[in-house]
C-alpha cells in the first residue's frame, strides 16, 4: 500500500509478509531507504516527512519504505531494532549504511546522496540500453567513460567484457573481467570469463573445419552430432547467428543428444552475448518454443 497516496508513488508502506520483495528485492534495482518508525514516537513525527521530501524531490532515485514497528514486529526483531526511527540504506540486497534518531534535515539529504547512484552507475545503465537496442559502439562508449570514472566498475566491466569477447578482443576482455571489482565477481561474470577464456585458446581454423562438417549435414540433415559441432565452430569465429541457427536446429531434431548438448551450448553463447542482446533475445524465444512445443 502507498504510505502516501498516487501523489507520492515512491513512499511505501512495508509490512512483515512485503518486507522481502518490496525492500530486498527491489533494492537490486532501486536503492531502499527504510524508515522504522510508530505512531507514539515524537521524533520520527520529525523525521519522517523530511525522508518523504526527499523521496519526491528525487522523483525514483530511491524507494522510502515504511515500517511501523508496532504492527511489524518480526521486521523489527530481524532488523535488530532497539530505538526508533532508525533508517537504513539498503542496496542489492543488503544493509550498506544507517542511522539512529531523527537527524537534521542536511544530514539526512547527504545520507540519501551517498546511497544514490553516481555518474559512473548511469554511464553504466545507460551502456546496458544501448546494448539492448543493437548500438555497440555507443554502449561500448558509455561502458569506458564509466571505467575511466570508477575502475574495476561491476556493472561497466561486465558489459564492456562483452562487447570485446563478442568482438573477439578477447585477451583484454578476459584481463577487464579479472581486474574487475569484487562486485564483479558474481556467477554471470565467472560464466562469461569461462567462455572468453574457451574462445582465448580454441582459435579454431573455420576454413579448414566448416567445410567437411557442412557436407556432413548435407548428406545427412539429422547428423545432430555434426550440427553441435559445427554450432561451437562457428561461436568460437564470433559467427553467432549461424551458430545459434545450428544449435537450435539439433535442438529440434534431439533435444536430449549428448546430455543436452546443444541446448547447453546455446546457453554459453547467451551468457555470452548478455540474455538482453537482440541476438540472444531471439533465439531465447526460439529455444523455449522448441522445448516446449
Amino acid at each position: 500500500m502507498l504510505a502516501g497516496g498516487p501523489s507520492r508513488p515512491f513512499v511505501i508502506d512495508v509490512t512483515d509478509q512485503t518486507f522481502e520483495a518490496e525492500v530486498l528485492e527491489r533494492s537490486k534495482t532501486t536503492p531502499v531507504v527504510v524508515d522504522f518508525w510508530a505512531p507514539w514516537c515524537g521524533p520520527c513525527k520529525t523525521l519522517g516527512p523530511v525522508l518523504e521530501r526527499l523521496a519526491a524531490e528525487q522523483g525514483g532515485a530511491f524507494i522510502l519504505a515504511k515500517v511501523n514497528v508496532d504492527e511489524n514486529p518480526g521486521v523489527a526483531r530481524a532488523a535488530g531494532v532497539q530505538s526508533i526511527p532508525l533508517v537504513l540504506g539498503v542496496k542489492d540486497g543488503q544493509v550498506v549504511s544507517e542511522f539512529v534518531g531523527a537527524q537534521p534535515a542536511n544530514v539526512v539529504q547527504q545520507f540519501v546522496a551517498r546511497l544514490l547512484p553516481g555518474e559512473e552507475e548511469k554511464l553504466a545503465a545507460r551502456g546496458e540500453e544501448l546494448l539492448a537496442e543493437g548500438d555497440v559502439a555507443g554502449a561500448e562508449e558509455r561502458f569506458r567513460k564509466a571505467l575511466d570514472a570508477r575502475p574495476g566498475h561491476p556493472r561497466a566491466s561486465l558489459g564492456l567484457a562483452r562487447i570485446l569477447g563478442t568482438d573477439g578482443r578477447v585477451d583484454e576482455a578476459v584481463q577487464l573481467l579479472e581486474a574487475a571489482a569484487p562486485a564483479a565477481s558474481g556467477q554471470v561474470a565467472r560464466d562469461i570469463e569461462t567462455q572468453l577464456a574457451s574462445l582465448r585458446t580454441a582459435a579454431p581454423d573455420v576454413a579448414q573445419d566448416e567445410a567437411p562438417l557442412r557436407e556432413r549435414i548435407a548428406r545427412d540433415p539429422a547428423d545432430v552430432a555434426a550440427r553441435i559441432e559445427l554450432g561451437k565452430l562457428l561461436a568460437a569465429a564470433r559467427r553467432y547467428e549461424e551458430a545459434l541457427q545450428q544449435l537450435l536446429e539439433a535442438v529440434k531434431r534431439d533435444r536430449k543428444f549428448d546430455d543436452e548438448a546443444a541446448r547447453k551450448a546455446m546457453l554459453d553463447v547467451f551468457t555470452l552475448l548478455g540474455r538482453d542482446h537482440p541476438l540472444a533475445s531471439r533465439y531465447q524465444r526460439e529455444l523455449s518454443s522448441a522445448l516446449f512445443r
